[in-house]
């Protein structure tokens, strides 16, 4: 399919008729194979719950210009929904994280969750902007110098965060992140517990831990 670099799936070996999907994405510099070799495939299907894992690798320009909501839609969601799944999640990491909010601005009533690990969510000046705002409740599009896709992804947060239906939000953060200064701003706005920062950087390591952390949180219930 075009603009699709790679597609894996990890099935949960354990019967049920229960079954979530949770479909990983990565960012730049991270391959399909990636999320199985640091062991998140194997953390998600270590709890309770039964999930099947799907990892999409997009084109890294469909991430950017937004066009990632409608690849996911096509080549995942829609099948997903139309072999019975009714519990739909997406995890991205880094860029992929935005990629995760950019399908959620288009197709919110159809995911449960997103789960952002050091998730990208926006240039440094458009953080910079964010924070002179007063936080992403208190930003105000008009006045913003950001791309269309942030502008769509600040709004659907925005609103989100205000109370409006849509899919959870679970966010892991590091300390040493280079994408920190975002982060810090979306976790003093969400709910209280679905937010996790461990120490270290823009790495697996930290994100390994902090995917840990939330599983602990009740991930999936």
């Amino acid at each position: 399919m075009s603009g699709l670099e790679a597609l894996r799936r990890y099935p949960d070996p354990r019967p049920s008729k229960d079954r979530l999907l949770l479909v990983m994405l990565p960012g730049v510099g991270i391959k399909a194979g990636d999320f199985a070799a640091h062991g998140l495939v194997a953390a998600a299907q270590a709890g309770r719950h039964v999930v099947d894992v799907t990892v999409v690798k997009p084109d890294q320009e469909l991430y950017l210009d937004g066009a990632v909501a409608s690849l996911l839609e096509e080549a995942v969601l829609a099948p997903a929904r139309a072999h019975g799944y009714n519990r739909l999640w997406l995890l991205g990491i880094s860029l992929g994280g935005m990629g995760a909010l950019a399908c959620a601005t288009e197709h919110p009533e159809e995911i449960e969750g997103l789960i952002l690990l050091a998730p990208f969510l926006g240039t440094h000046g458009t953080m910079a902007e964010v924070k002179r705002a007063g936080g992403f409740t208190a930003w105000q599009a008009a006045a913003s110098t950001a791309t269309p896709p942030e502008r769509r992804i600040i709004t659907w947060l925005q609103n989100r965060l205000r109370g409006a239906p849509g899919p959870q939000i679970w966010l892991g953060r590091a300390t040493k992140d280079r994408f920190a200064a975002g982060h810090r701003l979306l976790a003093a706005e969400m709910a209280p517990g679905q937010d996790i920062e461990v120490e270290g950087g823009h790495d697996w390591a930290a994100w390994r831990a902090a995917f840990a952390a939330l599983m602990v949180r009740g991930l999936f219930d």
